[in-house]
């Protein structure tokens, strides 16, 4: 598992067009090295080289494991998960807030790793890193009480006691993506550790460094060693052994590849967690303050690039304040700060691949070939790195254009008119996908009543996303092609334990009084009984 050497400057080297940014010195080869020699990869695997967005620098080198690894991570993680398991959930919570204090000393180094991989701004990449110290607090301290066990109304009042108890799956395989590697990898682990479980995680191998960075932290916070494995290995290898392996998924992707593990996991009897794409909406109400809707909306298209499933692909705008807000959106559009920086002096950075221009580019010559009017953008720049894409705004997109319907996944948002808010509403819903929504207006309550009649798992008023995302103790998913189940909030937790009820009949058995009074009179006397238990209030 070799790292490849290569030129680090001292210190980030020009912005200038045609001068590509180089590796920050935290990715020396020794720490490359470190990091990749946590992959429990064995014998003379296939290897698959990694590549700065930001240069096309080669990253690493990294063996790929095969499905007999997978399993034989397994096998490990079965029996560390077993002696976790009896570790009081109090000191569970406590190594998570270890794993917080040590997220936020080493946020340099966790930042620099993201942006090298993925290729966001720095700011993108600190907000990855804030996410995962807030979800370590949060669940360190409602995990325990999420957790416990509680009483439960029994059948007889004062003869039945029922206690519910939740104890964990066992093996969480957590499948997560490249463009926000930090926060869908670790995040989503974090609760699956505190309930009591093991987590086996197939990371993507473009970001992989990325989650052996946070498996590094975790591991010196207290996680044990054989508790938390990374695997590296594509899908088409290694898929159906993180699946086989599995007693819970916990996947992010596309849309198809979600149908497929759903599939598997219900062949298997295995529940699962899914979110998939996106083409959400942003409608701006004809009483919208337009400054903070403005800036809003421009980071809701384009953070991260637009490589954020709950980012805006579609705006809808009133006609009263269409032309104003129209002007004001792509002045600032055009003034968004674009490069390649380890500093925080651009907002918006490159697209992660290869793939990723080629769709967003094919995306928007297609719009334009369709009639489509580019306001702004619409052109790569290879000038800044090799795969940068201008923050482009479209009109008149209509049926028929591929991004009309089809998630583009990078920084394109295709912006029209409404009259009416229940047109807003009507055309917000136009979609198979429901992830995310943005809902403006002066009128909390106007907005507010927009908001919950559109159709998607969060809805944000007068905010981009990261009120809802950001807001945790709340669950956050998505409706219809956008997936199932939900992470953030007890949900976030307790979908990685079983639910088990304990009811304890206490005095007298329930069989006997129908064998007094016969099934007729039992009835009776169970039907008066019922009547008294409502007029009672009793739940």
């Amino acid at each position: 598992m070799a790292a490849i050497d290569t030129p680090r400057s001292d210190t980030p080297r020009s912005d200038a067009p045609g001068s590509y940014l180089g590796l920050p010195d935290s990715l020396s080869g020794d720490e490359v090295r470190r990091l990749v020699a946590l992959v429990p990869a064995s014998g003379d695997a296939p290897t698959v080289t990694t590549h700065a967005p930001f240069s096309g620098e080669q990253l690493a080198e990294l063996v790929q494991c095969t499905p007999d690894d997978v399993l034989a991570a397994a096998e490990r993680a079965r029996v560390a998960q077993r002696r976790w398991a009896r570790v009081p959930i109090r000191e569970r919570a406590a190594v998570m807030l270890r794993l917080h204090d040590l997220v936020l000393d080493n946020r340099e180094r966790l930042m620099d790793v993201v942006q090298a991989e993925n290729g966001k701004s720095r700011r993108d990449a600190f907000l990855e890193v804030a996410d995962i110290a807030i979800t370590c607090r949060y669940y360190a301290r409602t995990g325990p009480k999420a957790l416990s066990s509680k009483r439960r109304s029994g059948l007889i009042p004062g003869l039945t006691s029922v206690e519910e108890h939740h104890h964990p799956k066992g093996i969480v395989s957590i499948i997560s993506p490249w463009n926000y590697p930090l926060s869908l990898g670790a995040g989503d682990t974090i609760p699956a550790l505190l309930a009591g479980n093991a987590v086996v995680q197939k990371a993507d191998n473009q970001t992989a460094l990325t989650a052996l960075a946070a498996l590094d932290l975790a591991r010196q916070a207290g996680v044990p060693e054989d508790l938390w494995q990374v695997v590296l290995g594509r899908g088409s290898s290694i898929g159906p052994a993180m699946l086989d392996i599995a007693d819970f998924v916990m996947f992010t992707g596309s849309t198809e590849s979600g149908r497929h593990i759903a599939a598997e996991a219900g062949r298997r009897l295995v529940d699962c967690s899914l979110e998939l794409g996106g083409k959400n909406a942003l409608v701006v109400l004809d009483d919208a303050d337009l400054h903070r809707a403005v800036e809003g909306a421009v980071r809701a298209c384009f953070s991260s690039s637009g490589q954020l499933c709950i980012s805006i692909e579609r705006m809808y705008v009133a006609d009263a304040i269409y032309d104003e807000f129209v002007s004001r959106f792509v002045d600032a559009v055009r003034a968004l700060p674009l490069g390649a920086s380890y500093r925080f002096d651009q907002q918006m950075g490159s697209l992660t691949s290869s793939e990723q221009l080629e769709v967003t580019s094919a995306h928007v010559d297609d719009a334009v070939a369709k009639g489509a009017t580019v306001l702004h953008g619409g052109t790569a720049r290879p000038d800044l790195g090799p795969f940068f894409y201008e923050p482009t705004v479209l009109e008149g997109v209509e049926p028929g254009m591929e991004c009309y319907r089809e998630e583009t996944f990078g920084p394109v948002v295709a912006i029209s008119r409404f009259s009416t808010d229940a047109e807003a509403i009507e055309l917000a819903n136009d979609s198979r996908y429901g992830l995310n929504a943005s809902v403006w207006s002066r009128n909390g309550r106007r907005g507010r009543e927009v908001a919950r009649q559109i159709r998607a798992g969060t809805v944000n008023v007068n905010e981009a996303f990261a009120a809802a995302w950001g807001s945790i103790d709340a669950p956050m998913g998505g409706m219809g092609d956008s997936g199932m189940g939900r992470r953030h909030g007890d949900h976030g937790i307790l979908k990685y334990t079983e639910s088990q009820t304990v009811a304890t009949q206490r005095l007298m058995n329930l069989a006997p009084p129908i064998e007094r009074l016969g099934d007729a009179g039992f009835a009776d006397v169970l039907t008066r009984s019922l009547k008294l238990l409502k007029a009672v209030g009793w739940r």
